[in-house]
């Protein structure tokens, strides 16, 4: 059984930074393409960034480029977003993802952290 769980979310004053980590049970993180998502009050879920196969194949949204890094830890089978400079439109729920390719693509899903970024 899969099993995704983020952490380090919390509130924090714009510029301000945060480090996000997603622990991984079920599944092997370091074989897969990985995500980190995030949804807003009232906006639909988007991609933040992507990280293919290797760890140097990512992308990123062009909101983020250049603030937030992906960062994969095959030791601990966890994934990290390190978030700086940020903004009040980071405001979100963070959401790491795993794609696994069996017969046909599925993905997993952690069930989320919340980042508020407020004075």
């Amino acid at each position: 059984q899969v099993q995704l769980v983020e952490s380090g979310g919390g509130l924090v004053q714009p510029g301000g930074s945060l480090r996000l980590s997603c622990t991984a049970s079920g599944v092997t993180l370091s074989g897969h393409p990985v995500n980190w998502y995030r949804q807003a009050p009232g906006k639909e879920r988007e991609r933040v960034v992507n990280m293919g196969y290797t760890d140097d194949s990512t992308s990123y949204a062009d909101s983020v480029k250049g603030r937030f890094t992906i960062s994969r830890d095959n030791a601990k089978n966890a994934m990290y977003l390190q978030m700086n400079s940020l903004k009040s439109e980071d405001t979100a729920v963070y959401f790491c993802n795993v794609n696994v390719f069996a017969t046909k693509w599925v993905d997993y899903w952690g069930r989320g952290t919340q980042v508020t970024v407020s004075s």
